[in-house]
């Protein structure tokens, strides 16, 4: 019996299966349920896809439905006649629209020059302020759309002279040096033989730091000192136009009071806040809505451009008379009105490609100046605001001198062309949003600042108490942190014209600064300012309770200036969040920046010692009593005389001079001996 191999196919099998499962024929499987439960599946999942496919069908039938419906209502109707009439206006509008606008400009302006001139014609003086302000802006406006439109012709009308002054640049810049070391030596003699020998002191102040920069340079034989000689005289012909002239004066006295009364505005908000008593709370419910309202203020300006326009100016004013490149001095110009981590915003895109140098410049204008934003609450404090503010812009150039003298430029800048360089702009879509942003960033801010003086000062309280423990030991309790930083910064303040009994509570407050933060150190300094304006006695125990004004005048401009270690850290981690690619440059020549904002801040501060003249700002009754309780005026200043011959015009001869009022007992002896008056004005003089 022959067996033979039989074979399946199993494809056939399978299309079989299928082919009868789709026809319906029940068909006998060994897998038996198994096989039916596939037949059930499968019917059920084409009832599903017949039920999806009518679905699909439907609304796919209602979408054309739709597009016909649509179709329909985009079909061309006949337009009423208003209809028309509103289409042809705003074709016209768009077809002239340069043209309307600058028609509504120039009624605007119209309007507002008529405003100025009714303004003037009823009283002048009262409306000086708004016409200089006009004249400025016209006079800007005009400059910006000459040099926009004539830029290439200008250039070519003084290239003769640009291309003269090349060729005899060599010998002509020994005689304009010559000729400036001859000014100020004369300068000197003439202003110590009428204000007196302090003006020296505060010139070798300045001497000494400059050459204290140069020893301890990055590179001593590199050094350029075309931008350190024009910054020291652009330090020193701001000061003499606003310290030393009537005008400058009055210009800058305007403009703090105009800010004071600015910032007042404040209090609105913190009333409504914090309710009536909220003075009460000075410094977190007055002094910090300030700066709130200010940075509010200052993002709105941001946004319209006006911010970058006036750093722009003065930027390219620094960059033409100290030859720096366009990076830092725009950062630096910015540094007069932001703070150091939002100046470097306004250029970051070039960042990634400036030079150590220049990345030591951008760290150093920041350490040398303040923000604006925090002015406002130095002001609250009670200092001096003109003051904060001539040292401010003072500051601006001081800042790239001393730089520029402690890290020289060693390498080739690549950001060169003032015309390629773009500021950039605010990221606010309207002015509502701008301001919205600007307090908003400020809470950041306030946080800071309220947190930092929260730990620093129980941080100093500790150290004071820890201190005075350890000099106990030593049988010396008044042993404390401000007497310490006083023995160390001593010297510095006393060279930059501080009076000799005054220099030790200088030192302290540099210390607070160095080592704290200025805040602290401003706050110490309005409490002198206080005890001085309230009189009494000026030793208590041996301790001085306040100090001349000269002295408070150059620990105001010493003082401003974000160069303390707290600073270190806030410019180390914001610059290198914006340029990262600069990190290990950032990091090591962080410290070295805020050693040379620090000593710009000191070359201010000497500037200004030479500058001062306290009789132009302090009333007589304080110039005198300050005079003759101190050594700070010599016996032959003018001022004194003038206020000695208007304390004896006050009073009639038949008048019994007393002690009392605004002039003390001393005043009126000091002048007695200056002026030699007859006998009836000075011994009638009673005890």
């Amino acid at each position: 019996m022959e067996l033979k191999e039989t074979t399946r196919d199993h494809s056939g099998m399978q299309n079989l299966a299928f082919q009868d499962d789709s026809e319906g024929v029940d068909v006998v499987n060994p897998k038996g349920l198994g096989d039916n439960s596939k037949r059930i599946k499968n019917s059920q999942n084409k009832k599903i896809v017949h039920t999806n496919q009518d679905e699909y069908i439907n609304i796919e039938s209602d979408l054309h439905e739709n597009k016909r419906e649509s179709v329909d209502d985009e079909q061309p109707r006949l337009k009423g006649h208003l209809e028309k009439k509103y289409d042809k206006a705003c074709e016209f509008c768009k077809k002239h629209k340069t043209r309307i606008l600058y028609a509504i400009y120039g009624i605007l302006i119209t309007a507002y020059l008529a405003v100025v001139i009714a303004a003037c014609s009823l009283n002048f003086q009262r409306a000086l302020p708004l016409f200089i302000i006009t004249v400025l802006a016209i006079f800007f406006i005009c400059w910006d759309f000459l040099i926009a439109k004539y830029e290439d012709r200008i250039a070519a009308f003084f290239s003769p002279g640009e291309r003269y002054l090349e060729k005899q640049w060599f010998w002509l810049k020994w005689v304009l040096c010559a000729a400036l070391i001859i000014t100020i030596i004369f300068w000197l003699i003439f202003d110590t033989a009428k204000q007196g020998s302090h003006q020296l002191i505060s010139f070798g102040g300045l001497v000494m730091y400059v050459l204290l920069m140069f020893i301890f340079s990055k590179y001593p034989t590199r050094v350029a000192w075309r931008p350190v000689f024009s910054g020291i005289g652009m330090q020193f012909i701001l000061g003499l136009l606003i310290l030393r002239t009537k005008v400058g004066f009055d210009v800058f006295n305007w403009l703090g009071i105009q800010i004071q009364t600015f910032l007042e505005y404040s209090d609105s908000g913190a009333k409504f806040v914090f309710g009536e008593k909220y003075t009460d709370h000075f410094f977190a419910f007055k002094v910090l809505p300030i700066v709130v309202f200010f940075s509010t203020v200052m993002s709105m300006l941001y946004h319209v451009g006006f911010m970058q326009w006036l750093v722009g100016k003065v930027g390219w004013i620094m960059q033409i008379f100290m030859g720096t490149t366009p990076v830092e001095s725009l950062v630096a110009a910015g540094n007069i009105f932001v703070g150091q981590t939002e100046s470097p915003l306004l250029v970051r895109p070039y960042l990634p490609y400036i030079t150590k140098s220049e990345l030591h410049a951008v760290m150093t204008a920041g350490f040398s100046t303040i923000a604006g934003s925090v002015l406002g609450a130095y002001i609250s404090f009670g200092v001096s605001a003109s003051h904060l503010l001539t040292a401010s812009v003072m500051s601006a150039p001081a800042s790239l001198a001393t730089s520029k003298l402690f890290w020289p430029e060693t390498e080739k800048p690549t950001v060169t062309l003032r015309s390629g360089l773009q500021m950039a702009k605010g990221e606010s879509k309207n002015l509502l949003e701008a301001a919205s942003q600007g307090a908003s960033t400020s809470i950041l801010l306030v946080a800071n600042i309220a947190v930092n003086l929260i730990s620093f000062l129980a941080l100093l309280a500790f150290l004071d108490s820890a201190l005075s423990w350890v000099g106990n030991l030593f049988d010396y309790p008044q042993l404390n942190f401000e007497n310490i930083c006083a023995y160390v910064f001593m010297p510095f303040s006393f060279m930059m014209g501080v009076d000799w009994e005054d220099s030790f509570i200088v030192g302290g407050l540099l210390g607070y600064k160095t080592f704290f933060n200025e805040f602290v150190a401003y706050e110490r300094l309005s409490k002198l300012i206080h005890n001085r304006e309230k009189g009494g006695s000026m030793y208590i125990n041996g301790v001085k309770q306040y100090m001349t004004v000269r002295s408070e005048v150059i620990a105001t401009y010493a003082l401003c200036g974000f160069a303390n270690f707290g600073s270190l850290g806030l410019v180390i981690g914001g610059l290198t969040s914006i340029a990262p690619s600069k990190k290990k440059e950032i990091a090591g020549g962080a410290f070295r920046a805020m050693i040379a904002g620090t000593v710009a801040c000191f070359m201010t501060a000497c500037v200004a010692g030479m500058l001062t003249i306290p009789g132009v700002e302090v009333p007589c009754h304080i110039l005198l009593g300050n005079a003759f309780n101190s050594t700070d005026f010599p016996a032959n200043s003018t001022e004194l005389v003038e206020c000695c011959q208007q304390l004896f015009t006050s009073v009639n001869l038949s008048q019994e001079i007393v002690p009392g009022g605004n002039y003390s007992l001393s005043s009126w002896r000091g002048c007695c001996q200056i002026l030699d008056r007859p006998a009836f004005h000075c011994t009638w003089i009673k005890p």
